[in-house]
């Protein structure tokens, strides 16, 4: 047994422990080709409306028409990852995005390609993308064990990182040298073996499924979870507070690249280059910088690192020291990154797992859509200089301010129990039919009852993330030791699914409130149906 434990331990704590497993193994490295290809496009993309127009607005709706889908259908996309096969849909985005590139390849052989297909088919893409980001990350827990989800993350951070180093320059040698057929051509081509990945991963599935949830359900579901979940609230608030001020460095690196170091835009590429490979770099060394330090401590890290590259950058460093200085904040940005992407997949179920990814993905590029709008409009008032360190300053005093609400430890165990016994039915109830009314009568002793309403305070919250879109709990006038507990479900078929959601964490909490109930018996569960009206019968 202690050898065993100990072996476990090496494994969760080795950086490239999930890479022992086969299917994560494959796919890791399909998703890396995958990568390689978007930005080979990209490349393509970016350079031809160049050519195809010399208004800076045509460029920048090219750059817009990638990103917008990624905000705006984050949390569809997390809904659809839920509900629906994972497997499958990633193959389906896999082929359209396919079919996208090969319809820019056909149209750039042709010459038949102009600024408005290429707006419209890159706008195509990021919606491809938008679909995909959840669904890929959500399928990750999945792949490894629970030991190894946090490294899988960084795993994954690190493929999309080597993807970010070699893609363009493969997509910038194409296109001199083949033109913009064959580089679209080439992206279509690493469609094609990610799809051949997924084809041959054989993912369990949950086809027949009578209780699967329906899209506008599942939408709902998930924003019940996400408002009532404490955990979820401290990832997305922390989030949000560090991209905001850490965004700075990204936002203003050209105008420093150009104004400050007097550099070209071969060294404005040096430089993002260097912050790929620091976040490479940090990546590799993160599995052991976790064994020493707490998430909270890696966020203070992370955050005292990108300001001190900042208040750096704002004194014009040498060109050569800049390069050093920004292989530190891509250590700093993939540690926070990692921190924060790791934590959010251990606190989710699966059941909202890819929702729950969705909302953290639409905070993420909402605030660094935010931190570019602010500090490029400081820069206006003040200065790149001064911008710096104002920002600089500010992150610091947020991660400082930020520890007073630690990051949630992730360590619950999130799997279903299973502990919930069927209800009674005195006849079959149809699925649609509600709204529920679900009740637990206890008695509680009045001495018990401070110890009850503060174990009650945790369960509320389970009852709500997990399907409840009301909850009480109410005393009798005519026996104040007689309490009963209230929550109402929107259907018969979302209370079925709160059984299937319930995990053995969640039991625990209900475990504390049941040892507090004083009766002979086991507390009373009564569910009630809203009356339907009687048929009249001639």
């Amino acid at each position: 047994m202690t050898a065993a434990k100990h072996g476990n331990a090496e494994s969760a704590g080795s950086g490239f422990a999930p890479l022992r497993q086969p299917v994560f193994a494959v796919l890791w490295v399909a998703t890396v080709l995958g990568n390689v290809g978007t930005f080979i496009r990209d490349v393509a993309s970016a350079w031809l409306v160049t050519d195809l127009s010399a208004s800076p607005s045509a460029v920048a709706m090219v750059q817009a028409a990638g990103t917008l889908p990624i905000f705006l259908l984050a949390i569809p996309a997390g809904v659809l990852s839920d509900i629906l096969d994972r497997r499958r849909l990633l193959i389906v985005i896999q082929l359209c995005l396919a079919c996208i590139s090969g319809t820019l390849a056909l149209l750039a052989h042709a010459g038949e390609l102009t600024v408005t297909s290429l707006v419209a088919l890159t706008f195509l893409g990021g919606v491809g993308a938008a679909l995909m980001a959840p669904t890929w990350q959500a399928v990750v827990p999945e792949l490894v064990s629970r030991a190894d989800l946090k490294n899988a993350v960084a795993l994954n951070s690190i493929g999309f990182n080597i993807a970010r180093a070699i893609g363009p320059a493969i997509g910038g040698l194409l296109l001199a040298g083949f033109g913009a057929a064959v580089t679209y051509g080439a992206d279509v081509a690493s469609y094609l073996l990610v799809i051949c990945a997924l084809l041959w991963w054989r993912r369990k599935g949950n086809d027949g499924d009578e209780l699967q949830e329906h899209f506008f359900g599942a939408f709902r579901a998930g924003l019940r979870y996400a408002r009532a979940s404490r955990p979820l609230h401290i990832v997305l608030l922390r989030a949000g507070l560090f991209f905001i001020f850490a965004s700075s460095a990204w936002v203003l690196l050209p105008l420093v690249a150009r104004s400050l170091l007097n550099g070209g835009p071969g060294y404005y590429g040096l430089l993002l280059g260097a912050v790929g490979a620091g976040s490479i770099l940090g990546a590799f060394v993160l599995p052991m910088l976790r064994r020493a330090l707490s998430s909270d401590n890696l966020m203070l890290g992370a955050a005292l690192i990108a300001a001190a590259v900042m208040a750096c950058l704002s004194f014009a460093p040498p060109q050569w020291l800049a390069v050093v200085i920004l292989l530190l904040l891509g250590v700093g940005w993939i540690t926070a990154l990692t921190t924060l992407n790791g934590i959010t997949q251990s606190i989710l179920p699966n059941w909202v797992r890819g929702r729950g990814l969705a909302i953290y993905l639409t905070v993420f590029n909402g605030a660094l859509a935010a931190g570019s709008l602010l500090w490029g409009g400081v820069a206006e008032q003040i200065g790149i200089p001064n911008t710096l360190l104002v920002a600089a300053a500010a992150l610091v005093v947020m991660a400082m301010v930020a520890r007073a609400l630690p990051l949630p430890s992730g360590e619950e165990d999130l799997t279903p129990s299973n502990h919930w016994p069927e209800p009674l039915l005195a006849e079959p109830v149809a699925h649609d039919r509600g709204p529920v009314l679900i009740t637990i009568t206890y008695r509680i002793r009045k001495a018990d009852r401070p110890v009850f309403w503060s174990a009650l305070k945790p369960l509320a919250e389970v009852r709500r993330r997990d399907g409840a879109y009301a909850w009480g709990v109410s005393e009798d006038t005519s026996d104040s030791e007689h309490i009963k507990e209230w929550f109402f479900v929107e259907s018969w078929a979302e209370h079925l699914r709160q059984h299937r959601r319930i995990s053995h964490a969640d039991a625990d909490l209900q475990k504390d409130v049941l040892a507090l109930h004083a009766g002979p018996d086991k507390p009373v569960v009564e569910h009630f149906l809203a009356l339907e009206k009687p048929d009249r019968k001639h």
